[in-house]
């Protein structure tokens, strides 16, 4: 009669699973160390992260561009180098689908004073009459590099879906111009949209801040210095996966330290021609996520990629809002890089970015 083998082990076998289980508890102790569970949880997601197929289009194309690492450039050789966007470009012809961008309802180029002259600014009008909310859009590139052609379709993505007129900002840029140059200028904007919103079929009472990366820094640094100066304060800030603090040695960015399009040494070489020391990086408008107090700023949309050196202090930032009080919607998207947010012409997941950005944008301006 054969023997029922169902559960049973050799001994050998017994043997070798009690080694490999005190293995894997003592990597486990020595991994928690310092790290609170959630914590761990959340490393062990960034080990496994796997871009999407459709991001993984993107991040193939790119690489087909030939674009050199930047750190390894000067400031003037990066700003030529292929974009994300390029990418995205690329593989719509490869689909045989249009380049053409999304079509908004008005568009002008203007310039408004700043505080060491004209600012750039590209004002993006949704269908309607208005007034309209005002969303000011500050554009990614770390300080450093891109522009308002490069985010091109985010702003239009975010007046349509959020039916607000977007100030898209083509503030100054380092090394040209170190901090607090852009900080300044992003702030000086805001500033000029609450006071001129009419002009721009905008309703001045009525305006919000947004950015992506270094954006996503300036437009919390924007209400940090309204809160500050006692002035007017964004009825609300859409965050895409910012940068909150200077510093390279969070789970992110080990988990992320050679990824595409955004790495560690991407980063490092941003922040250094941004600041103009070192020491610089300790001030709360450089990193917002050291300031001593987060309250009185105004409620958020913290929008996170799970492919990112910067996921880690993106989250941290949010957790920081919310021990002061601040009301924050936060979501992290799997499968994807830093840069997927104007994606959504071939990655779903920036059209569903967008959407949860423009619903709490629709409900930041009373349900307009």
């Amino acid at each position: 009669m054969k023997k029922d083998s169902t559960n049973t082990l050799a001994p050998k076998q017994l043997v070798l699973t009690a080694a490999l289980l005190a293995v894997l508890c003592g990597g486990l102790a020595l991994s928690a160390r310092g790290q609170s569970a959630q914590a761990q949880a959340g490393d062990m997601a960034m080990t496994m992260a796997k871009p999407t197929p459709q991001m993984q289009k993107v991040l193939t194309a790119l690489g087909s561009l030939g674009g050199k690492p930047i750190e390894f450039l000067t400031p003037e050789q990066a700003r030529q180098q292929p974009t994300p966007a390029n990418a995205v470009k690329v593989v719509l012809r490869n689909e045989g689908m249009s380049t053409a961008p999304m079509p908004v309802a008005g568009i002008v180029n203007m310039k408004i004073p700043g505080p060491a002259g004209p600012i750039p600014i590209r004002v993006y009008t949704p269908a309607g009459s208005g007034p309209f909310p005002v969303l000011v859009y500050f554009h990614g590139g770390g300080w450093v590099i891109a522009g308002l052609n490069t985010y091109d379709s985010s702003a239009r993505a975010l007046a349509n879906a959020a039916g607000y007129v977007v100030v898209s900002v083509a503030y100054r840029q380092a090394p040209e111009n170190k901090f607090p140059a852009a900080a300044q200028d992003a702030y000086a904007a805001t500033r000029w949209a609450m006071k001129n919103a009419s002009k721009i079929n905008g309703e001045p009472r009525t305006v919000a801040v947004a950015g992506e990366s270094a954006g996503g820094n300036l437009a919390t640094v924007v209400a940090l210095m309204a809160r500050d100066k006692h002035q007017q304060m964004p009825i609300y800030q859409v965050l895409v996966y910012p940068v909150t603090n200077y510093a390279f040695d969070t789970a992110s960015y080990r988990e992320n330290v050679h990824a595409k399009p955004l790495n560690r040494a991407m980063m490092q070489w941003f922040w250094k021609y941004y600041l103009p020391d070192s020491a610089a990086g300790a001030n709360p408008y450089a990193s917002p996520l050291r300031a001593k107090s987060l309250s009185g700023l105004p409620p958020a949309t913290i929008i996170a990629a799970q492919i990112d050196p910067l996921l880690t202090e993106g989250r941290r930032y949010a957790d920081r809002l919310r021990d002061a009080g601040i009301r924050v919607h936060y979501r992290e998207f799997y499968g994807v890089t830093h840069e997927f947010f104007g994606m959504g012409a071939v990655v779903d997941e920036a059209k569903a970015a967008v959407s949860f950005a423009a619903t709490d944008l629709h409900n930041a301006a009373g349900g307009r």
